[in-house]
């Protein structure tokens, strides 16, 4: 089963891998039929183990505000992102009204910083 959809420019497939495996493509992403790929099990782990959040209380469709989170958290949160994540991500890129996936989404949707030595180094390969 496969159907494509437009949106924003973007091709999106979705496809189902039999009865047990399903997953989603979405761009070079693969995701799981509940919403979760690599970067949203990495947010997972990131809230739980720095910010200390109920990982029963997070699920793809949790948004930040419930789970009592403010803008100031957000922007703390987006900052350890770029850190973590090497993405490019401003302080407002996200609300408290945003989910839990969205972030994972617009974290996977980000270039990777990299820093003025970083493509010399790879040429090279010497270390930064």
């Amino acid at each position: 089963m496969s159907e494509t959809r437009e949106t924003s420019g973007t091709s999106r497939t979705s496809r189902t891998n039999g009865p047990t495996g399903m997953t989603r493509t979405i761009g070079m992403q693969e995701m799981t039929m509940n919403g979760t790929s690599e970067t949203y099990d990495r947010l997972v782990d990131l809230l739980v183990d720095r910010f200390e959040v109920d990982r029963a209380e997070i699920a793809p469709d949790t948004r930040f505000e419930d789970l009592d989170m403010d803008s100031l958290f957000l922007v703390e949160l987006l900052l350890v992102i770029q850190s973590e994540f090497k993405a490019d991500i401003g302080e407002d890129a996200a609300t408290p009204g945003d989910t839990v996936a969205a972030v994972a989404a617009l974290i996977e949707g980000r270039r990777p910083l990299t820093s003025p030595g970083a493509g010399a180094a790879a040429a090279t390969g010497d270390r930064a």
